[in-house]
């Protein structure tokens, strides 16, 4: 399949025949049984460095590209040019709803019903076992209708974004999704593309590709025919077409992803919370369960089915079923709406989290501000007898018009009208910008008088040297001072001199250079980033500046947004030494600092990484591939519009329009989310509360024994309200959001025990006095009577579901009206309650009627009983907001102790583990371990750095990895990019 030459050893940089373009270099390949694992094999064929004419020859395509019989062909054989996605299996999403330690009480407690629950004569409990059944079902059925309706929305919006490349098919050039890249395409490059598989330069004309990422060069690298160029790589300058050599997995990206395929699992920060109230209510169940095994068997000496009923009621009634559809539904709605308002959620716990969020850091250039170079025309300066529209018309003469680079773009831009750029004039001839001169001249001739002059522009310390007329030492202090001053602003400088050729000539001597003006060029602020930030501060969050540029532009634009300017090197991170003066520790000054300059990867992560540690939600914006580990890192990582792939695949969430306003709007639509989540589970915790306490104080105290069947009732008539709680019309929180579960665990037990006392007193007022007899009720003929049975329902029924109302109010319940489903639903779940109650006769379950007066007297009682709910949440609020004063993270700004410092590490804890974990929407779990949410279910991968990640598999599988130092290097570099690919679809 080769050469004897190319059998004795590998081709490699050194010894292989890259580039030298020897016409009798042949390879004997046979297409049909070329395997893919062959062609990437580089001790067989190594496509990055052979001679380009071995590449078409191996790949057996040429110059005009392949065509559609032949991609179709190679696309079965290469597959789609993306990493291989994990497809959700409808049943599995359908049946994660039903396998979580909530659903599997319910499910034991089916089991009891129908294989436990007989003797004495009587058949099973099918109707318990019935009702629970289809509870589960429905729960289900709920969840995987709105979660696949969230998922296809965020899908379709994600498939808008796919990216587009322009290929030869056919012989003819046409735009595609890049997905449909094969090997042996021809494509084509210019300003601004993504570089869409790896390939190698066919043509090249001037072309600079940005691989900042790849190979840690800062500035952009020229290509010509023959180097290689990386997927994810930008073209900055130039047009090129290019032969592509891999795709998917055979990328360099690709093959970084499968070394982090294999990463650990892990739980996220909401499954975490959710997890804990859970098991709040399963132990609150459980103890109870013993405490009624131990009293009616061995105490009361209760028969056997007659004790199973009561364990059913605790085991029916106790447990939240609901909660995770309920919650689940909600986030999924809230992705639609979010996705409505631009901001697509690719991780949908990430909603909770960002309302949670107390720092913002946002990278500088394309976030913050524009990423286009501007002309800031009010502060050009002048050293001669002209105007500032006269400079900037010189200044455009010496610019390029077409394929034109940042700064020439910027200039042309600055006139009233571009085409003024070639009016009037006809070019001579132009010298381009090159690293040597540091400067871009042109030679025209004006139309008007037949004159001909020279212009140039460039570097200020260049363009001084040139000048000889009209130069005075004054002058050049001037000059000087101008570009400190710019320096000084974090403005570029930019000078421009002009001469007049008296010969007419292109090459002819000129009369000397005159220095005319200096140019400040800056990249100006996005129009919304000011009030955006000053509305992220209203919100309670600090946006600090992470930035890679100089520190006085940083400081500069600072100003210009009135986001502070105590901002310093990134470098200070790593010399602790030089804080004195500034901050008593690293994590004081990262704390106190509005933002850092001079930021490299690393830095990023490690700030984001120690806000975390001092108890700080964090989110992270950005836009380019260098911003991807601490989009990965965050809490909360947003690519902001046009971002690289590299950064959507690493975020949570995605923006889909320009500027940071989306992200505020994202932040009020979380709040609101988290609110209601927060609503109901504080509510959830109180009804098991109510129901585990009331029922069995009343079996100890009064040996009453309410049907299970009943119990299963109420709990499906509340779960079905409480579905409406999703689209809850409630208040966002003006502070960032934290689950606090000793704040909802204290308001449940007070809560609870308040509804457990008003049923209790009802149920003694009816058992020792004739107070409801007095008032028309009719009398009962034993604790155990059927109508009796009937009336605590009522009572439990209407008070526990109006409990809903209190806790979904920050202020007294009826100053916050609720949305029309919820009110709606509580209506129709409580007249249904109240026709069950009067009307049912249903001998299988011991319900009899009660009549319209006992209907009467429980409303008024719960009615009563209602009103001094929201003081009780009054005086808990006021008690819990004491406690919690001295607990909270520090504040930005102010100074941090040692002792904040570990109180906020702890108390963070669970929440920074979640925080480096990823889990995306459309996957499930492989196992039961994150089972609280079945929409949040994902395969959880921590992120950590990518090098971490390597050395683990490393010691895990005791494998080294095949790559060669300098593949090795690159591969380091990319750190985000590699893992955040393979977390999005794993």
């Amino acid at each position: 399949m080769s050469t004897p030459a190319a059998e004795k050893e590998p081709m490699s940089p050194a010894s292989g025949p890259a580039h030298t373009g020897s016409e009798d270099m042949t390879l004997n390949v046979d297409p049909n049984t070329l395997t893919v694992d062959d062609l990437y094999d580089k001790d067989k064929y190594d496509l990055e460095t052979m001679d380009n004419k071995l590449v078409f020859q191996l790949l057996q395509c040429g110059p005009e590209g392949l065509t559609q019989s032949e991609a179709e062909a190679r696309i079965e054989k290469f597959g789609p040019n993306k990493l291989p996605e994990k497809k959700v299996n409808p049943l599995f999403l359908f049946l994660s709803f039903m396998w979580n330690p909530l659903s599997w009480v319910m499910e034991a407690a089916a089991i009891v019903a129908i294989a436990l629950s007989n003797g004495q004569g009587m058949p099973p409990d099918w109707q318990d076992f019935v009702g629970i059944v289809l509870l589960l079902l429905g729960n289900s059925c709920i969840g995987y209708y709105e979660e696949r309706g969230a998922g296809k929305a965020v899908e379709a919006l994600m498939a808008a974004l796919a990216p587009q490349c322009k290929v030869k098919r056919n012989g003819n050039w046409e735009t595609m999704e890049a997905a449909n890249l094969v090997p042996g395409d021809i494509i084509s490059i210019g300003i601004g593309d993504v570089v869409p598989a790896d390939s190698r330069m066919v043509v090249s004309n001037n072309v600079k590709i940005d691989q900042a990422a790849l190979t840690g060069e800062s500035l952009p690298v020229g290509k010509e025919p023959g180097d290689e160029v990386f997927s994810g790589s930008t073209v900055k300058q130039g047009e090129a077409e290019a032969v592509v050599i891999g795709t998917g997995l055979n990328t360099f990206f690709g093959r970084a992803a499968a070394l982090v395929a294999g990463a650990n699992e892990g739980l996220g920060h909401l499954q975490q919370v959710l997890a804990k109230i859970g098991n709040f209510c399963i132990c609150s169940i459980a103890i109870f369960l013993v405490a009624e095994i131990f009293v009616m068997f061995p105490g009361f000496r209760f028969r056997y089915r007659r004790g199973i009923n009561n364990l059913l009621v605790l085991l029916i009634g106790g447990i939240p079923i609901a909660m995770p559809t309920v919650l689940s539904v909600t986030l999924a709605i809230g992705a639609k709406q979010l996705a409505e308002h631009k901001a697509i959620v690719t991780r949908i716990s990430a909603i909770e989290e960002l309302a949670g969020v107390t720092i913002l850091c946002s990278d500088k250039t394309g976030t913050l501000t524009l990423n286009e170079l501007t002309i800031k025309t009010d502060s050009v300066k002048l050293y001669s007898e002209v105007t500032v529209d006269e400079v900037l018309l010189w200044s455009a003469y010496a610019s390029r018009t077409e394929n034109p680079d940042a700064i020439d773009k910027s200039i042309v831009g600055s006139l009233p009208d571009p085409a003024m750029a070639r009016d009037g004039i006809v070019e001579l001839d132009f010298v381009p910008f090159n690293p040597v001169d540091k400067r871009t001249q042109s030679t025209y001739r004006r139309n008007s008088d037949g004159a001909v002059h020279r212009v140039t522009k460039g570097m200020s310390q260049v363009i001084l040297e040139l000048c000889t007329r009209g130069m005075t030492p004054e002058v050049q202090s001037q000059l000087h001072a101008d570009v400190d001053e710019f320096a000084g602003r974090g403005l570029r400088a930019l000078a421009v001199a002009e001469e007049s050729v008296p010969s007419g000539e292109a090459d002819g001597e000129g009369t000397g250079f005159r220095l005319i003006g200096l140019l400040p060029i800056f990249d100006p602020p996005r129009h919304d980033t000011k009030e955006t930030i000053r509305r992220a501060i209203d919100l309670g969050v600090h946006v600090k500046m992470i930035t890679g540029d100089q520190l006085a532009i940083a400081k500069e634009t600072g100003n210009q947004l009135k986001m502070g300017s105590e901002m310093y090197q990134a470098s200070i991170l790593n010399k602790p030494d030089e804080l004195k003066g500034l901050a008593n520790s690293v994590d004081e000054l990262v704390l106190r600092a509005d933002g850092f300059a001079g930021v490299y990867p690393e830095h990023k992560y490690e700030i984001v990484e120690r806000l975390q540690n001092l108890g700080h939600m964090v989110a992270m914006t950005g836009d380019g591939v260098n911003d991807a580990p601490a989009l990965a890192k965050a809490n909360v990582g947003v690519a902001v519009a046009d971002a690289s792939d590299a950064a959507r695949s690493a975020a949570d969430i995605v923006l889909t329009e320009a500027g940071l306003s989306t992200i505020i709007e994202a932040f009020m639509h979380s709040r609101v989310i988290f609110q209601r989540m927060r609503n109901y589970s504080i509510y959830t915790c109180a009804v098991t509360i109510r129901v585990v306490t009331t029922f069995s104080i009343l079996v100890f105290a009064f040996k009453f024994d309410f049907p299970p069947f009943m119990v299963l009732i109420l709990a499906i008539i509340n779960d079905g309200t409480m579905m409406t709680i999703s689209t809850d019309r409630v208040s966002p929180s003006r502070l960032p959001n934290s689950w606090n579960l000793k704040e909802i665990f204290s308001y449940a037990i007070v809560y609870g025990c308040y509804l457990t006392l008003s049923t209790l007193i009802f149920f003694v007022v009816i058992d020792k006095t004739n107070f409801f007899q007095r008032h028309g009720c009719k009398a009962f003929t034993n604790r155990n009577d059927f109508s009796l049975h009937s009336v605590i329902y009522l009572q439990v029924s209407i008070l526990s579901q109006a409990l809903i109302f209190v806790t979904r109010a920050q202020g007294f319940f009826f100053t916050e009206r609720p949305s029309v489903f919820l009110m709606c639903a509580f209506v129709l779940a409580q007249l249904v309650a109240t026709m069950i109650t009067v009307y049912a006769n249903w001998g299988f379950t011991e319900i009899y009627g009660a009549g319209w007066h006992w209907a009467g007297a429980v409303w008024i009682w719960d009615i009563v009983w209602f009103v001094p709910l929201d003081f009780i949440k009054f005086g808990m609020a006021s008690i819990i907001e004491r406690f919690a004063a001295a607990s909270g993270p520090p504040e930005p700004g102010a100074p941090v102790s040692s002792e904040q410092v570990e109180l906020a590490r702890q108390r963070t804890r669970m929440s920074m583990e979640a925080a480096q974990s990823v889990n995306r929407i459309s996957t499930i779990p492989s196992r039961g371990a994150s089972y609280y949410a079945p929409n949040m279910h994902d395969n959880v991968s921590h992120r950590r750095n990518f090098g971490a990640r390597v050395k683990h598999l490393m010691t895990r599988t005791g494998k080294g990895l095949s790559m060669d130092n300098h593949e090795l290097r690159r591969l380091q570099s990319t750190q985000a990019q590699a893992a955040s690919r393979v977390l999005t679809n794993n």
